[in-house]
């Protein structure tokens, strides 16, 4: 049975509707799994990375008590044994884990982690399972998709850790819940001080008239709260990034508004005359011309730009990965943890279709894939070159939309940021320390470091030689007697001291799948 349905564009360039109502995933049922917190946790002898941009160190034991970083210490050299009397001492009762040879990274941040979809049939223990098995220990889940309530109650929960689960930042959609459309500057203040009374941690813009943007970016400011968007082609015209990071906004989405700021000899894109919006190939098929026709990298007008926003204390949350099939259709629908670990239900939602979001294949081929190369040369080149001036760069993932797996599609991610140019430093930087400050959270998260959340990871592999090794599946490697293997996956993740084993997460989704498929004459095909 070929299961269509139709599913409000969370990734969507349109507004959300007022007063709309929300089809919610099934609920995360309560925690089962990890051991811990304990009075006191000893993880000894790991290599510490952390998110500071700071060169490996170690070996170095690290001492947690409940949920709070309360020690880091050097214990040796590399290439020496480790001296017992260097090491902080066990007492009766502690809990000791074993990681010697290991690497030990701060807890990724996915800015952009969707919660599922019902259109999706994804349940919330499978997206949070994937995500915490790739080292994912919070996410910001931009638009509440599922609802305010729904997400505030997971939020709470998560902070309680009752369910297995990343800490959760809910950022409402503009306009969600609202009892009459946001007509008025007024009306778009009083919407953003009641989203703040209900508990959001901030609000994801997609575009409106400038007065009520102003109004609305002004108002939740003022409130203290963060904000991110994603500049709708609708409204893009008169209102760019620029008018964005002016007003207040603190992240863009994407990329959509930034190549418009960067218009030296137009204010409209180049639509095709016939183009449709609702046309999924037409917008994002001409969506792989737009970066060429901004001004070209490190022109006046380009440095100009980007000389403002950083200014601005803006922060940029690129998520290649998710247009990645633009440019190379065949690698996003062919990856391999898509048999094991991607649900019938999401891939039917995957596949080519007039209705669902992001399966817009309707005739993609060689010269749509050739422009978002160029596309990415481009976005990739101010996007590093941000970087280098000092732009804060986050990573994000926009999971379970064009064969992007949750996950997965972090991982793949932060390779892109790899391919702009990043040192692998800066790429875990970007996915943690950055993660942290763009959120306002870089006093609990985002290095290990003492008076923090005990929130890590734990590879066997050393991610900054090859990130392919953060990957649940791992990453080929012919051994000492010539054979094929796998190495790498995250071993253990930690939030809030809790323990979890990272392949039995995975695992535990992989029969989540097997089960699904049981009864059901499923091919992982494109037809």
């Amino acid at each position: 049975m070929r299961i269509r349905t139709y599913f409000l564009g969370i990734l969507c360039l349109i507004f959300l509707p007022f007063n709309s109502s929300f089809s919610q995933i099934e609920k995360a049922p309560d925690r089962t799994e990890g051991e811990g917190p304990f009075k006191r946790l000893i993880v000894r002898g790991v290599t510490l990375i952390n998110g500071n941009g700071a060169p490996p160190t170690g070996p170095v034991d690290i001492v947690v008590e409940q949920n709070i970083i309360k020690g880091v210490y050097n214990v040796g050299y590399p290439g020496l044994p480790i001296r017992e009397r260097d090491r902080p001492k066990a007492n009766p009762g502690d809990q000791e884990l074993d990681a010697e040879g290991m690497y030990l990274l701060p807890g990724f941040v996915d800015m952009h982690g969707h919660i599922g979809g019902t259109g999706q049939g994804t349940p919330a223990e499978y997206v949070f399972k994937l995500w915490l098995a790739h080292g994912i220990t919070t996410i910001r889940d931009p638009s509440a998709g599922n609802g305010l309530k729904w997400v505030l109650e997971h939020k709470e929960k998560s902070n309680k850790n009752t369910i297995t689960a990343p800490r959760i930042l809910a950022y409402t959609g503009f306009g969600q819940g609202a009892k009459e459309p946001i007509s008025t500057p007024e009306l778009a203040r009083q919407w953003v001080r009641d989203n703040a009374k209900n508990g959001a941690d901030g609000i994801k813009f997609f575009g409106a008239a400038p007065d009520i943007m102003q109004a609305a970016l002004e108002e939740n400011k003022k409130l203290g709260l963060r904000s991110a968007m994603h500049h709708a082609q609708m409204d893009v015209t008169r209102w760019n990034v620029l008018n964005s990071a002016r007003a207040g906004l603190t992240s863009m989405e994407h990329w959509y508004g930034l190549p418009e700021a960067l218009f030296t000899d137009r204010i409209v894109q180049n639509y095709s005359l016939d183009y449709n919006y609702r046309n999924e190939q037409d917008r994002f098929g001409e969506a792989g011309q737009l970066w060429k026709q901004a001004a070209k990298p490190y022109s006046d007008h380009w440095n100009k730009v980007m000389d403002e926003l950083i200014s601005l204390d803006f922060t940029i949350d690129p998520t290649f990965n998710i247009y990645e099939a633009n440019r190379d259709l065949m690698r996003a629908y062919s990856a391999e943890w898509h048999k094991d670990y991607t649900l019938p239900s999401l891939w039917e939602f995957y596949r080519p279709s007039r209705r669902s979001h992001g399966s817009y294949w309707f005739d993609w081929g060689t010269e749509q894939e050739v422009a978002w190369k160029e596309n990415y040369r481009l976005w990739m080149t101010f996007i590093n070159e941000y970087k280098n001036r000092g732009g804060r760069v986050t990573a994000g993932s926009d999971s379970g939309f064009i064969y992007q797996l949750y996950g997965f599609a972090y991982v793949r991610e932060l390779e892109l940021l790899r391919e702009s140019g990043f040192h692998p430093l800066e790429v875990i930087m970007s996915a943690t320390l950055n993660g942290a400050q763009a959120v306002g959270m870089e006093d609990k998260i985002g290095t290990i470091e003492v008076g923090k959340y005990a929130d890590f990871f734990i590879v066997e592999e050393n991610p900054l030689k090859n990130l392919k090794v953060l990957y649940g599946t791992g990453a080929l490697r012919l051994d000492e007697n010539n054979e094929v293997t796998k190495v790498g996956g995250v071993k253990w993740t930690v939030k809030d001291g809790i323990v979890y084993d990272a392949k039995q997460l995975l695992e535990d989704v992989r029969k989540m799948v097997e089960e699904k498929k049981n009864g059901l004459s499923f091919k992982m095909t494109t037809k």
